[in-house]
């Protein structure tokens, strides 16, 4: 499955790169004429509880921007907690006949059952989180998290006295695997002779689970700590345990005030604005997108007053040189954790880097599924 998923990926994700208003209910009669059109109703359907932090926590916060800028033009609906499979497309189903006029679907286990549902509701759009197929009335988006990630590792380089940092991942899909990789060059960029140690949960919310990754991580010796996981309990346990933690979606320092060095934080108001303004306008298509630190759509905030100044300016350099292009986290010489040589020089493409599946050197662990 993985690997049909990864050749998936490869065909759509690399496009992703090139950067209508619902009618009348036919149980509704037509708007009398010079009246106000109604506000179009925006879904959002979230795989983990909204929370005060985390993967839904920032979707959320997302769906608040857009609001706020549409203002009476749009209404939202929010469903958490819904697992992926059967019950993500029962809930679609009943959205999309419910008057939603754009569903937004915001976990990767999310798409074939949005898929399904775009298939019988084709005046309803709908955008999927981290997807690679799109149909007429679905598109899909997603952020370069790995650029990000690889500033977050070279911090994560500097700080660590022992050299090894522990990484909480959840499922191994390609997104994951390029944080892990990215964030694992960063950190050699710091320190050659650094090393990320890997334990896969396949899950993305689970608290528990997620803390005792944490804590066998710091058994084996990582004084560093960042995830791919929906809750606090990662920084929660670096506070706990007195390393340092660098968090993943949102800014974590409410959970863990001494830990945390920085967040890799997610931002979706202006892209939720955007999408559902093009649907109130009728611009509306279903283009892949695929943006990154120069588009907003993630960054490297709350940089811990710990951090020493030097180091802070030395990481916004770094910063402005990917937005320019003038660092790209996946060139040089690649060689990944068995010596194999991925890439001899220059820089890895899209499509390379969205059907990732191997680990570089110095990741300590497997993806498994991986051929």
């Amino acid at each position: 499955m993985l690997k049909n998923l990864r050749r998936a990926a490869l065909a759509a994700l690399s496009m992703a790169a090139a950067g209508a208003t619902l009618a009348n209910p036919p149980d509704k009669p037509p708007a009398a004429a010079g009246a106000r059109p109604a506000a179009l109703q925006a879904c959002f359907v979230y795989v983990s509880p909204i929370g005060q932090a985390g993967w839904s926590f920032q979707h959320d916060q997302g769906r608040l921007e857009m609001q706020k800028a549409l203002g009476d033009r749009v209404t939202t609906r929010v469903v958490e907690s819904v697992a992926e499979g059967p019950d993500s497309e029962r809930v679609m189903r009943d959205l999309a006949r419910d008057g939603c006029g754009i569903v937004f679907a915001t976990s990767f286990g999310y798409l074939e059952p949005a898929l399904r549902v775009a298939a019988e509701f084709p005046a309803v759009k709908f955008e999927h989180a981290g997807g690679y197929r799109t149909a007429p009335n679905l598109a899909t988006y997603n952020a370069r998290y790995y650029e990000a990630r690889w500033l977050a590792g070279w911090l994560a380089g500097r700080s660590s006295r022992s050299g090894v940092a522990g990484y909480v991942a959840g499922f191994p899909v390609p997104e994951v695997v390029q944080g892990i990789n990215a964030f694992t060059l960063g950190m050699r960029a710091a320190n050659p002779r650094a090393e990320v140690r890997v334990l896969w949960l396949n899950t993305w919310f689970d608290p528990t689970r997620e803390r005792e990754a944490a804590l066998s991580l710091i058994g084996q010796g990582a004084d560093v700590l960042t995830n791919h996981s929906g809750s606090p309990a990662v920084p929660q346990a670096a506070e706990e345990k007195g390393v340092s933690a660098i968090a993943y979606q949102s800014d974590m320092s409410r959970f863990a005030p001494r830990a945390q060095l920085a967040a890799v934080t997610h931002h979706w108001g202006g892209r939720y604005t955007q999408v559902v303004r093009s649907v109130l306008d009728g611009r509306w298509t279903p283009q892949p997108v695929w943006g990154g630190m120069k588009d907003g759509l993630v960054q490297l905030s709350a940089i811990g007053a710990g951090v020493p100044p030097a180091v802070k300016d030395e990481l916004a350099a770094r910063r402005k040189a990917i937005v320019e292009g003038r660092l790209a986290p996946f060139s040089g010489r690649l060689v990944d954790n068995t010596g194999r040589e991925r890439l001899a020089s220059g820089t890895l493409d899209d499509a390379g880097i969205a059907a990732m599946d191997w680990l570089v050197q110095g990741v300590v662990g497997t993806v498994p599924g991986a051929r």
